[in-house]
This record gives structure tokens, sequence and C-alpha cells, in this order.
């Protein structure tokens, strides 16, 4: 639903059309990563390490070169000697080094499940066979699995060659602490001696998984001119190109991505795990290449989130206000470092409330575990489960209600962010209002039920982005664009090209062009791609506009100054030239009509979340139920609309999901114990009631539909709200995440 209501503006924005892609992937037609099949293709399979730490000490495939219908075989020594240089190519640049280290082990392996072998035969089976055949001579190492063993003094050393970055001075001892990241702002010390209310906690959450349905699958294959073409399933090709190459040594320009459908992946597959080996085996074998993760093979080995530990200390004065905070927060880093989670959560700390003191401080904590990667908001739902418990628990201790407790704190217009970047036309206090509001605030609850509300933000993004739009002889469009639809971006760009263009939105086509097919785009993450690409798509339509006025002027023998466009036509006093009958004519009016925008716009806004959330908890066995969800979320403006409300109630079960049973599972010799959905239990429907997704429209200026971003912050306040809410219910903090039913007991037990 939409709230508040407002007078229509657009005629296709906001509204709900069948999507492009949706009679394909609903027939089972759509191409999937692993439906992908190139012709004389080979089957490849990779080795896994079954340690969690170990040393190699040599690896012998002279057994699995002499089977029958093995082509080639890969190891760490077959990828080139790299440094520790940086490379662009996804949400921020990347250690080649250690990327390349994380697709295929040559030292040591670090985690359970690290690649340290790779064959590609004739068949999946002979494939298979092969890599049982490889021997690996391993010197088992001690490992270590959680934050704070892992920082120990006596704890194993993931790698000798890696000090503690951000620190005063660097370090002349390696550390597992990889990064150390830090905001101070006045002086939160004396602002919680003087708060007239403090709370101090340590809440802690375990790694969890992006859980798509779709496992990681590639197809390599190397030319003969030294070019590869990969096909793959992404949310960033460029991002895959830019990574492939430089693991590999290769100019980018000498591979080429293809970009197949995805079958989720929220943050998880915007890096590489088997592209590079792919392209490696191809170009031993001189035959395409597929490889395909296995369930286990995914759950194993690639990134999940982050697990946490957190340590808040809140302090407001009587009246709510909150007067300083310090936080501190170590994040998993998994088994090599990458920083980017813990600069987000950096910024999600505080950025959404006026907090005049505070001290954060941040740091990456490696660990025996696979290197975590992106899960929607990458870092902001773990430390937002701390602050938003804070938030909850000084409300109560003041007596204060939880909602009028925020809106007494909340950054509003024209004020700092977090991190030093100014909030514009943000719709945070208008969300909260309307959570007030909402018929659910009010609603009253049952035996053993209890209400919690919490707040998120995520911060949005612009860059790169290029789109090119033409026009067909016939006087259909076609969209040209660089990012993979995981979220409905075609339809979204349909709708944006057809509103500009003043056409009908069946006239327009959407296309996902391959890395050389169209300018370079960054991955699709981070909420950015309807805001930047759609300004893309926008400006490129605008072009076209004007090349269109320019013919329909050469036809009337006037100046393009004077022809105007609106309702898809050209128009010069009672004279009028539809879109199609100036195609029609383009051969002799100049050609081809066509644009192309490439920009890397800075002038995206933050969006702001509410969630309210009812629970029920059955005191006998300590199951949690979710009985009654409401969301509600600054959109900015939705272009489609069930897109946008499918984005907040997706988020919605995913961070439910984190709350109350998701969570990987290490056991005492450093393996994952639930590798598969069997046992990591993921929410299904049936455990869920409708989740009213409620849509707070205060559009972004800087864009010309009103686009912020929408995907990321619905993940962001499930998992307080659902601790908020069983805290109430039990009357105990609930501090650790998942909430399972054993735990639950167990303190309710505790407290009996």
């Amino acid at each position: 639903m939409n709230a508040p209501a407002e007078k229509k503006l657009f005629r296709l924005v906001g509204t709900r059309p069948i999507r492009p892609d949706g009679i394909e992937k609903v027939t089972g037609k759509a191409i999937y990563g692993p439906d992908f099949v190139a012709p004389n293709m080979l089957q490849g399979a990779i080795l896994r390490s079954p340690h969690p730490h170990a040393r190699i000490r040599g690896i012998d495939t002279s057994k699995a070169e002499v089977l029958p219908g093995v082509k080639a075989i890969v190891t760490g020594a077959d990828f080139p000697e790299l440094d520790s240089a940086m490379v662009a190519g996804g949400e921020a640049p990347a250690n080649i080094k250690y990327m390349a280290r994380k697709c295929m082990a040559t030292d040591k392996v670090v985690f359970d499940g690290h690649p340290v072998a790779a064959v590609a035969a004739t068949s999946a089976t002979i494939a298979e066979a092969a890599i049982q055949l490889i021997e690996v001579d391993y010197e088992v190492l001690p490992h270590v699995i959680d934050i704070e063993d892992a920082l120990r003094p006596d704890a194993p050393i993931l790698h000798d060659d890696l000090f503690t970055q951000g620190l005063p001075e660097l370090p002349t001892t390696p550390s597992n602490a990889a990064m150390r990241v830090e905001v101070r702002r006045g002086d939160a010390a004396r602002a919680l001696s003087e708060a007239a209310a403090v709370f101090s906690g340590r809440f802690t959450l375990r790694p969890v998984h992006q859980g798509y349905i779709e496992p990681h699958a590639c197809v390599a294959s190397w030319h003969a001119d030294g070019q590869a073409q990969i096909w793959c399933s992404t949310q960033g090709h460029f991002t895959v190109r830019a990574l492939t190459a430089g693991i590999l040594g290769m100019e980018i320009a000498d591979i080429r991505v293809v970009p197949l459908e995805i079958g989720g992946g929220f943050g998880g597959k915007t890096t590489v795990y088997l592209e590079p080996v792919a392209v490696l085996l191809s170009r031993k074998a001189g035959r395409p290449v597929r490889l395909a993760m296995k369930r286990d093979d995914v759950f194993r080995a690639t990134g999940p989130a982050p697990g946490a530990v957190i340590d808040i200390r809140l302090g407001a004065g009587a009246d709510g206000t909150i007067s300083g905070a310090e936080v501190e927060f170590k994040y998993t880093g998994g088994g090599f470092p990458g920083a980017h989670e813990v600069y987000a959560g950096l910024h999600c700390t505080m950025s959404y409330y006026n907090v005049p003191d505070a001290h954060i401080v941040g740091w990456n904590v490696l660990s025996n575990i696979p290197t975590v990667h992106a899960y929607r908001a990458p870092g902001a739902p773990q430390v937002n489960f701390a602050v938003e418990s804070a938030m909850d628990e000084l409300a109560r201790r003041l007596g204060i209600d939880p909602i009028d407790i925020r809106l007494r704190n909340i950054a509003r217009p024209g004020d700092t962010g977090g991190m030093g970047m100014p909030h514009g036309a943000i719709g945070y206090a208008e969300t909260l209002e309307a959570a007030k509001a909402h018929p659910h605030y009010s609603a009253p609850l049952g035996p053993n039920q209890a209400r919690g509300v919490a707040c998120g933000s995520w911060g949005n993004y612009g860059g790169p982005s290029t789109a090119a739009v033409s026009v067909a002889e016939d006087g259909s469009i076609l969209v040209t664009e660089g990012n993979p639809d995981i979220g409905g971006s075609r339809a979204s760009m349909a709708i944006m090209a057809a509103e500009t263009l003043g056409i009908a939105y069946e006239k327009v086509r959407v296309v996902v062009a391959d890395t050389s097919s169209i300018g370079y785009s960054m991955g699709t993450g981070g909420s950015r791609t309807t805001f930047a690409t759609g300004k893309a798509v926008i400006q490129a339509a605008e072009a076209v506009i004007a090349i269109l006025r320019e013919r329909a002027a050469k036809q009337w023998n006037v100046a393009a100054g004077e022809v105007q466009w609106g309702g898809g036509e050209a128009v010069h006093g009672d004279r009028r030239l539809s879109l199609g009958q100036i195609a029609a004519a383009s051969g002799t009016t100049g050609g081809p009509i066509s644009a192309q925008a490439a920009i890397d716009p800075h002038d995206y806004l933050p969006g702001f979340g509410v969630h309210i959330c009812d629970t029920e908890v059955d005191r006998e066995t300590g199951q949690v139920s979710i009985v009654r969800y409401t969301a509600l979320q600054d959109v900015g403006r939705a272009i489609h609309a069930d897109y946008v409300e499918g984005q907040i109630q997706g988020g919605a079960v995913q961070g439910i999901g984190w709350a109350l049973n998701e969570a990987y599972v290490y056991n005492q010799a450093g393996l994952l114990d639930n590798p598969g959905f069997l046992d990591y239990r993921m929410p299904v429907a049936s455990d869920m009631p409708m989740i009213d997704a409620v849509m707070i429209e205060v559009p972004n200026p800087a864009h010309p539909y009103g686009v912020k971003g929408v995907g990321e912050t619905p993940i962001v306040p499930p998992l307080a709200a659902v601790a908020n809410a069983v805290s109430g219910a039990i009357g105990i903090r609930m501090c650790d995440l998942p909430i399972t039913p054993d735990r639950v007991y167990g303190l309710l037990l505790a407290a009996e």
C-alpha cells in the first residue's frame, strides 16, 4: 500500500505492469547459470579442503592425469604470482592477491571447503572421480572460528604477512585483526556520565548465508587469440571481468562476460569464485569448461554475512534525548581480509539519529571460515540490532513510547549523517509517524504476545552506469543497459523509458548487455540500479527525444527549436508526427536514431525503514512465532509498485530468519555442520504471516522520478524488531541471535 496518498503525477511510474521477463521464468525457459551449455563443453569439478586450517606440503595429480577423459587439471601453481595491489571491479576495490587465494589455495588452506585443485573432463562423473585421485599432503594446523578466540594472544594466526591496518602505528607482529576503523565526535564518555539513563550491553550474532536458490555456475571458453569468454550468474559482469583479469594477469579487454539470468544473489554474487578457475581449465584443455557448485559447496566456500560481537553504551536524558554513544563492534572477516562490511557498519551505527557525542570503533577479524561477503545492506543489520535494542531499553527505563523516543532523536532533512554526509529530502519522520498511526501499532495483543519496534537505514548509492536507447524502424524502443536484473530492473527501466518518451510500456524492450556490448556499469547492488542506471536510461531517452525533434523538423522544414515533444509525438502547431512515423523516415532524415548516456551520479539519498513485529512465545517449548508484521519504508518514489513491495517483504523475511533461525554452526573440528537447506533453517511461507508493506513516498529531488533505492533497507530493522518483541514477551533482554527455542527456554528456566 502507499502512504500517504497523493495525486497521481505520472502515466506509468508507480503502476504495476506485467514484468517483461516473467513468462520465460515461470515457464522454465529462462537460461540461468547452471543451464548454459556451450558446444564441445567439458565438465569441471573442484577438490576442496577437508580441513579448516592446514599447510599444503604437496599436491600429486599424477593418478588423475592418466584417468581416461581427463583433459586438464589446475592447482594454485597455475595462477600467476600476485602482489597486494588493489583492483577495481565491485562495490569497492579488492585485494587481488587475497581474491586469487580465495579462488584457489596456494601454500595453505584457511577454511573448510577451500579449493585446492580443479579438473576438467569429458563428463561430470569422470571429473568427480578424478578429483578423488588427487593426493594432497596436508600439515594440519590449529584453527579458530569465533571472533573473541581469534583475538586471543595465543590464537593460531591465519596469515603471517597480515598486520592490523588502522592502528596509530603499524604493528610489527601479524594478527588476525585485519583492520580497525574509528569515528569520534564530541566527548562520549562525558555525555554518558551525565545521562539520566544508560544502557550497556553486549550483543552477538553468528554468520548467516544469503540463501540464494541458484548455486554459483559458469562456463568459460579460452580462444586461440588469447581472449576468453565467460557465461555466468552474477550481479555484476563487469566486476567478474575486472576480477578475473586481475587474478589471471590479463587485459580487461581480453575478457568478455555474458550475464545469464540470476536465481538470487542478495550481494553474494558480486564477486568471483569459479570464473578464474574455469578460464584456466579452458586454456589448458582447449575447450569450453563448465563449473557449478553443489549446495554444500555454496555454504562451505562462499561468503556469508559476518557474525559479530558488539559492545554498546547508549545514554539519554530524562526526556529521551540521546546524549552519547560508545559502540565497539567486531565483525568476522573469514579466511581473508576485506573491510567493506566494517566500513558500512561504521556508517550505519548512529547515522539515522542525531547524537552529538559518539565514539564508534569497528574491527575486521579473521577466522577459519569462508571469507565473508555482501549480504543485503552489508554490515548494517548487525550493529543496528544492538543500537535498536538499546533504544528499546532506554524507552522502557524512561517510560517513553518506543516510537516517540525515536522521533525525538531522528535525523531530519539538512542534518549531517554519522559519516558527515548531509541528509537531504529524507522521509524518516514521515515513516515513523505513519508507523505510529498504523492500526497495527495500537492493535490488542493476546496471551504471551508482545510487540517490538525497530528502525534502520541504508545509505543507498549511485555509481557508474551506462545505458543506450535505440529506436527501431517501427517505432519500438530498445533499452540496452549493463545491470543484471535481480529485483525487477528490466520493468523499472522500461517504465522510466516509456514515461520519458511518452509511449506505451509495451513498446519498450530492455536488454542486459554483455561487457563487450555496452559501456561500464557498476554491479547490481547497494540499492543503486533503479536510481543510477535509471538516470542513465532517462538521459539517453531525453537525448533520443532531441534527435526525434530534429528529424521531425527536417520533415517539416522548420527549426528544431520550434518542435515540441509530448505524448509520444513531435508537435509543431497543428502538425503531429508520431515516434513511429519519424522512425519510419529515419533512412532519409539522417539514419538510425539512438543515444547513449554514461554517468556517475552522487546525488543519491538514504532510505529509512520502521518495522513493527508481534511475536508469541510458547513458554513450555521456547518456540517463537511471528503473528503480525508491518514494514514501513521511505522509498523515494516507487517506479514499479509490486517490485517495491516485494523488496520490502523479502528483506523483512530474510531479517526474521536471521533473528530466529539462521546461523553457521561449526563443530569442534572446525567443519560446517549445516551446509544445506535441510539443516540451515531458513523461513518458508508457512512460517510467516502476510507482511504488510507500506510505501512512504518522499521523492528524491535529484532524480527525475524521485528514486532513492529500496532493496537494502528492509533487512536492517527486523533483527531488533523481533528481538524487542521477544524481550517484551518473556521479560528478558535478548542479546544473542538466533533466538532459537532452546535458547528462549533456557532463559525462561534460568529466570524461574
